[in-house]
């Protein structure tokens, strides 16, 4: 089953944590001086929070496949969709190892797919390419 994922940038990872375990009643499943994750089951959705020199606020929204073959039926409904995918292919990203691609809604709102495989110690590898068009790591 797939899970909605939203991504907000925040000014203080600590004050947010506080906010959201509170809102959530729970803890992050993955908790980093500049990030957090919560993989929630009620609601099913991937909530995590960066900091970042960006604008604070929904950074991005995504889609996370559970296996290979439901990213692939991702994929194939944004072929329908008529618009551009940029593929990413296999990255570190967000502190995980993932296979992903990017688009774009008519409002210029950027959509993740993507299927997490692994996990990882850093934020992002300097070789790959942005996660999105703000990139990861500011």
């Amino acid at each position: 089953m797939k899970r909605l994922h939203v991504n907000l940038h925040v000014n203080n990872v600590e004050e947010s944590v506080g906010f959201y375990n509170a809102l959530f009643n729970a803890e992050p499943t993955v908790r980093k001086e500049d990030y957090a994750k919560w993989m929630l089951e009620d609601p099913r959705v991937n909530f995590s929070i960066s900091l970042g020199g960006h604008e604070l606020g929904v950074r991005h929204l995504g889609i996370q496949a559970e296996n290979e073959s439901e990213l692939r039926e991702i994929y194939a409904n944004i072929e329908k969709a008529d618009t551009k995918m940029r593929e990413e292919g296999h990255t570190v990203c967000c502190y995980a190892q993932s296979e992903k691609s990017w688009v774009k809604d008519p409002q210029n709102v950027e959509w993740e797919a993507f299927y997490t495989y692994g996990e990882s110690e850093v934020n992002k590898v300097e070789s790959s390419e942005c996660c999105d068009d703000n990139c990861c790591v500011a």
